[in-house]
Parts: C-alpha cells; structure tokens; sequence
C-alpha cells in the first residue's frame, strides 16, 4: 500500500457519541443537519443531541424521505419509525409513527400477512433506501427479504423474497434495477421494478455485507466467511456502565465487535457487464463494511483496524486513512468529502475531499507486534518516497490509546538519521507526516528481540518405564505419560502435538519428561540433575540433550525419594556471553526396587472341626507404603486379605486372618502362599505349610 499527500483526505473527529456503534449516517441537504444512527445505547441523533431514543438494542439503517421525513430502523425488534427532523423535542417509540413492523409478516411466508404481532422472534433490517418510485426499500433477515414500504399510507408489501438468512446490502444501478447482496450462500441479486430477481453472481463466501454501483455500471461487492459455518459469536453490546447484553445476529457479520476477526479476511469482485465477475483486492486483516464509487476506483471502509482503503481495478491499494477507531461502519458523501461513522467507539469523523488536502497529511500504521521485548534499528523505505517525516512511539501494551503515555507507551519520537530513537518494547507504531504532494511507500521496520531465557513449563518423572527409540518394536505393555496440566497440550514434542508420550514397563528404568519453550524460537538444550532426600547438591545426571524426554536405569541407584532438575539453554542459537538458562524442578519422586519383606508367618489349623486355617504374618518395605496382599489357598485363586485396621497405608503392616476349609472334606495337608505389593508393585511373598492332623497319618 501507498500513502500519498497529493490524493489522502485529512481527517478531523466532529463527535464522540455515547454508544459503542455507529450504524448509519445521512446528511440534511437543506439544514445540512447530520443525523446519525446509534446502538448501545439506541438513538437518532441530529447534530450531536438525540432527535429519537428507543429501548431497541439499536437503530442499524436511516433514509432520508422525499417528504423530508427521515425514517429509522430498529433492531431487534424489526420496526421502522416515521421522525420528523424539525420536531420541538425528542421522539421515542409512543410519540414517533411506525410505518413498517416486521413482525406483521409470517417469518415462515413473507408474502402472507400475520394477525399476531407479539412474536418474540428477533427481526433485522439492514438496510434502507427510496426508490425512483418513491417507495422505501428495507432489507430485512430472519429470513431475508425486501419489502416496499408507501410511506403515504405506511402500507408495506413483500417485494423480494429469498431462502437466504438475510438480504444484507441494497444498492441501485443506472436502469433503475436494485441489486441486493445475500448472507448465507453469497449471493448478488438483480431484482427488477417488478419484483423479478436474477442471480449475478455466487461468492466464494456466504455473506455479502457491501455493495455499490460505478458510473458505467460496474457492481462493486465484497464478500466474507466461511460458507460452511457461521464464524462469528453473538455481538456484545456494552455501555457505559460495563454491563454486558448479549443479542443474537444469526448469519451476520456487520455488527462486528472488538475481538472478531475473520482469518479468511475479506475479498472485493467487479461485476462489470457482459464480462464475467473479477476479483480485484483480498485483504486478509480486514472487514469490508461498505463500498463507495470514486472517479480512481473504489473505496473501502474497513475494521478491524479502521482503515479507509482506495482500490484501483487493476487490484492496486492505496491507505487513505487509518482512524482512531477499529470499524468503520457508516459513510455518507458530502460536497466538501465525507462523513464517517465509527464503532468500538462510536465517534464521526469528517474528511476533507482529495481536491482539498490538508497542508499535511498524517498517516499512522498499524501496531506491529515484535513477539518478545526488542531493540528497534533502521526503517527502510521504498526509493521512491520523499516529502515525509517518521515518527516512532513504543510501548509494551497491544493497543495505544489517546493518552499513550499514561498506560505505558512513550511519545511519539522523530527518527535520527533513518534509525528509531524509541525505547525497546515488544509493540512498535510508526507515523508519517506527508507534506503537500509527498508520498510514502514500501516502509520496513528492523528489529532485534531481546533475548528472553528459555522457560521450563513443566516435568514429569515416571519410575518404572523406557521410552525405546520408534524403530524399535516390543511387546512389552506401554505406559502413557501425559501431562496432568491441559494447558500443556499445546506445546510441541519432538515434531509432534503433545499428547501421551509412549513407554515400556520396566521395573530397572526411570523416564522423565518435560515442555518448554523460548519466546525468541531459539533451539534448546537441556541438562539434567538428580538430588536425593536429605542431600544439598544436585549431581549431573545428563548434559546436552535435544530431546525433551530421558530415560535411565534405576539399578544404579539407591532406593529413596529424588527430584529432577531440568536446566534449559538457548546456547545452540548464541554466542556463549549472550546465552541465557532456566530451570524447573521436579516434584519429588520416589525409586523403590526393592519388594516388601514379610516375616513371622504363621498358619494353624483352628476350630474342633477343623474349620478354617488361622493365618498370622507381618510385612516391612524400607521405601513405601504397603497398598495390598493376597493370599492362595493349595495354589488356588488369589484372595484380597485386609491388614489389621482395614487400611494399608503404611510401610509396616499386620494380618490376621482365617481361611475357611470345606468342612466335607478329608483332613489333608495345606500350601498357603502369601504376597504383598508396595506402591510401585514391588512383590514380595512367603509360604507356609500346614501339616495335616495326626490322624491322617
């Protein structure tokens, strides 16, 4: 893009409203009074001061009658009210006549009357524009159509009806056609004084949210979103006190709000008769909310960043204005330029027209977002360029607001011999102050990050598992180790999502795994410590790894409790001196390969009948808490026994227990074999025999 002097209008904000949106502008051109539409909260406002207030969400479309009346919509309620421009006070929904409600026509058959008006379905009018007949045109959603309004008798009829979600955009050609743009499957209508429709043209897009007609006929139209889905959440409308209401705009995407984007971004196609359609500009950061013929081309008003862009046919742009604002959802052309509504917030601005520049023109780019703090060097600019002067501001918040300063960006600072005076931050903005016919284009910024030190998000450490390199196959059943923080699912392992991590089971290995990352990208290396229970020193375990996951064998050492310590260094991608670490430690970890110890096991036959066999024993492990034991009765089935107090939970545990005997049976010897298991299953066992009674003998 270019910024040019010689054709740039100069802006100059006129009015900050109190709403968040700014829907729609018209001038008077009698009283050259501007009346503007407004959403949250909802009015008509004529030179600044409300002209009609309504407890509607918002008034989204204005015409200007040739009767001198000027008519309103209302949005969520579908209603289009008749103002008086000169009327003594303000107007509101009991004083000001409607001559339109949508909710008289049946939703489901926009041809046939409805006889119940208190439907609570929310109805959208888009758009309003008079005819040659006279007549008002309102582009309607849910669903879309067009109805003819006479505002003589206020009588309204359905002219054009659709099965798209809504008709979003009217404009009309030199024949007296209306040609209406679609949301849903994109599509661009010819419709004729009768009422007969033709489609032009199918977007690559669902949603036709501008249109506007050349001199010589060309359709200028810009199409957004995906067609297979709706991108967009509901619309939060804020006031000035902070609350939040929440209406629904199904299938649109005009009432855009601060955090929407849509990564497709936005095209612009020419319709030019009897050639196919052509598509002349696609913005990727941009929202088109509406489209305006100039003698160069076509204009471009644009959110989220409050551009006004100038695209000539042959698919060239120029940036005319950058607003401090992020939409701009209204325009209305005026003898001396034009008027431009913003929202997010609603403010209006005037440009002076490009047969009138200012003496400079000052043109502000967006905020470049460097990633991690920087150091800022040269800007570069086309050859080409002259009669300009930069300036730099930076700062370490996104968004620099009008009293920068204050919230963490400094004031804007001239260049010193082509290189930036500002301080390092992570956001840079640059201006331009064009003199009369200079122009400005191909601006580069380079910079530096900082180096910022790796940062070790997280580790796990898996006793008891091998992770095996991935040509190896085995058999062995697999543990997963997974990270218990689902905020880490995100980082990247080796080349890959970061899901389970996949290992053998084996007893002589411990495994440990860990994220990290490094806000400049720069390549890792990592180093690994072990310290024991009660040590103070940490003992190298492993230098120089690339991997973000280790295993080694535990048979080396001694049975206790560790914590791993991981050390990060970006020294693969610096200089020694300017190489930074971090580390994270581990939570303590137990190794424990070494089976519980059982002793005193003593098995008697017990009862006059010999009933039952009376097992006695106790079991030590030196490292963890004993969690079960089982008993076998003459190589049988493994029993759960209970130690005495029901719950295992401690390194030494006691069981008392009898076993039942089938009382049918001969007395006979018995094998009672007994194993326990510690919290890393560790097994230790013993048996005893049981002789039979002497007089089996």
């Amino acid at each position: 893009m270019t910024a040019n002097s010689a054709s740039a209008p100069a802006a100059s904000e006129i009015l900050t409203t109190p709403s968040t949106f700014l829907w729609a502008i018209v001038e008077e051109p009698d009283t050259e009074a501007i009346d503007i539409a407004t959403g949250s909260p909802a009015y008509v406002l004529r030179n600044g001061k409300p002209l009609f207030t309504t407890h509607a969400l918002a008034v989204t479309a204005l015409a200007l009658g040739p009767d001198g009346n000027l008519y309103a919509a209302t949005m969520p309620d579908g209603k289009i009210y008749k103002l008086d421009p000169k009327s003594p006070k303000p107007l509101d929904e009991t004083t000001a006549p409607v001559v339109f409600d949508l909710a008289q026509f049946d939703s489901s058959k926009p041809d046939a009357a409805k006889t119940d008006s208190k439907s609570a379905k929310s109805r959208y009018i888009w758009q309003l524009t008079f005819g040659p007949d006279g007549h008002l045109y309102a582009a309607t959603g849910a669903p879309g159509a067009i109805y003819r309004i006479d505002i003589k008798t206020a009588k309204a009829a359905p002219f054009f009806s659709t099965d798209e979600a809504h008709i979003r955009s009217l404009a009309w050609d030199k024949s007296g056609n209306l040609i209406a743009g679609s949301d849903g499957s994109g599509l661009i209508y010819r419709i004729t004084p009768e009422g007969k429709g033709y489609v032009l043209f199918s977007a690559p897009r669902r949603e036709i949210p501008a249109l506007a007609v050349a001199p010589d006929g060309t359709i200028y139209a810009a199409d957004l979103g995906d067609k297979s889905r709706n991108p967009l959440p509901q619309l939060p409308v804020q006031n000035g006190l902070g609350i939040t209401i929440t209406f629904s705009q199904p299938g649109s995407v005009q009432a855009a709000n601060a955090s929407t984007t849509l990564p497709e971004g936005t095209e612009i196609y020419a319709l030019a008769p009897n050639q196919a359609p052509r598509r002349i500009w696609t913005g990727k950061d941009e929202i088109v909310y509406g489209l305006a013929p100039v003698p160069a081309g076509i204009l471009a008003f644009t959110g989220n960043r409050g551009r006004i862009l100038e695209i000539h046919p042959d698919g060239s742009s120029a940036d005319l204005a950058h607003l401090d604002a992020q939409q701009i959802t209204a325009f209305q052309p005026t003898q001396s330029g034009w008027l431009i509504g913003t929202s997010n917030t609603g403010r209006l601005y005037t440009l002076t027209s490009a047969a009138k520049p200012a003496d400079t023109h000052i043109y502000s780019s967006d905020v470049l977002d460097a990633g991690s703090f920087s150091r800022w060097g040269r800007i570069e600019v086309d050859p080409a360029s002259h009669g300009y002067q930069l300036f730099t501001r930076s700062g370490n918040i996104e968004q620099p607001i009008r009293n920068a300063k204050d919230w963490g960006w400094t004031d804007w600072q001239p260049l010193t011999d082509g290189r930036i005076t500002s301080p390092p931050g992570r956001y840079l903005q640059w201006k331009a102050v064009l003199q009369p016919q200079g122009e400005l284009s191909g601006v580069a910024v380079n910079y530096l990050p900082v180096n910022s030190a790796p940062v070790v998000d997280e580790i796990l450490v898996v006793p008891g598992a091998r992770v095996t390199p991935p040509a190896a196959s085995s058999t062995a059943p697999t543990v997963s180790i997974a990270f218990p923080n689902p905020a880490q699912a995100t980082l990247s392992f080796d080349g890959a999502t970061n899901g389970a991590l996949q290992a053998q089971k084996d007893k002589s290995a411990i495994t440990a795994r860990w994220a990290a990352h490094d806000d400049n990208g720069d390549d890792l290396a990592f180093d690994l410590y072990l310290r024991g229970d009660g040590e103070s020193i940490w003992r190298p375990l492993k230098k120089s790894l690339t991997d973000k996951f280790y295993s080694f064998d535990a048979s080396t050492i001694p049975d206790g409790g560790y914590q791993l310590k991981v050390v990060a260094s970006d020294a693969p991608s610096h200089t020694p001196s300017d190489a930074l670490t971090g580390e994270a430690i581990s939570d303590r970890f137990e190794l424990d390969t070494t089976p519980p110890v059982l002793s005193a096991l003593k098995a008697t036959i017990s009862g006059s009948a010999i009933s039952a066999i009376s097992v006695t024993l106790s079991a030590h492990d030196a490292t963890s808490p004993i969690v079960r034991a089982e008993y076998s009765l003459d190589a049988g089935p493994w029993q759960y026994i209970e130690p005495v107090g029901t719950l295992s939970d401690s390194s030494d545990e006691r069981y008392d227990f009898r076993i039942p005997l089938d009382s049918t049976s001969k007395p006979a010897e018995h094998l009672i074999t007994v194993r326990v298991y510690d919290r890393h299953d560790n097994i230790g066992s013993a048996k005893a025999v049981v002789p039979a009674p002497p007089e089996v003998k």
